[in-house]
């Protein structure tokens, strides 16, 4: 089901984002701005809905009913990624699985996801996100850009019909 070079990325991503939260959670336990560049600040933000807060006000059974959907969908990417036998899909699926299942852990450990990247400019800033968030983003778009780009066929490789 997964191959070893994909299991080692899984596995470097939930760790990478699990530690950087740690770290956050750590070093921003009073609140606070760390200012890293002219664009980006570190920050703890806590999100209890998805996506740039989206969903965040469905009450007491909102942590549980996105625990919930995110295993579900989880469960449906690992089909596909069961599946599929094209490499980059494959790779872009365990970004995003292990975007999610980052994220899933933080709610069910804390009932919100801890973001903390803050990019700004001019006075503008972008929703914080996380490391899982990244991975869930770069995986979605090489998924879409898989489907953009059309599929070799052994007829097409050969000269195709005419």
């Amino acid at each position: 089901m997964i191959r070893r070079g994909e299991l080692l990325l899984f596995a470097t991503l939930l760790v990478l984002d699990q530690g950087t939260k740690q770290a956050v959670l750590a070093a921003f336990a009073n609140g606070g701005v760390l200012p890293v560049t002219p664009f980006l600040n570190l920050v703890l933000v806590w999100n209890p809905g998805v996506s740039f807060g989206m969903l965040a006000g469905l009450g007491d059974a909102q942590p549980g009913l996105l625990a919930a959907v995110t295993v579900a969908i989880v469960a449906l990417l690992f089909v596909w990624l069961r599946r599929e036998e094209r490499r980059w899909p494959r790779t872009a699926l365990v970004l995003v699985l292990a975007g999610a299942i980052g994220n899933l852990i933080d709610r069910v450990r804390f009932g919100a996801v801890v973001d903390f990247l803050d990019f700004h400019w001019a006075g503008y800033h972008w929703p914080a996100f996380n490391v899982a968030d990244s991975a869930i983003v770069i995986g979605a778009g090489l998924l879409l850009l898989d489907g953009l780009v059309p599929r070799r066929t052994p007829a097409s490789q050969a000269g195709g019909e005419r």
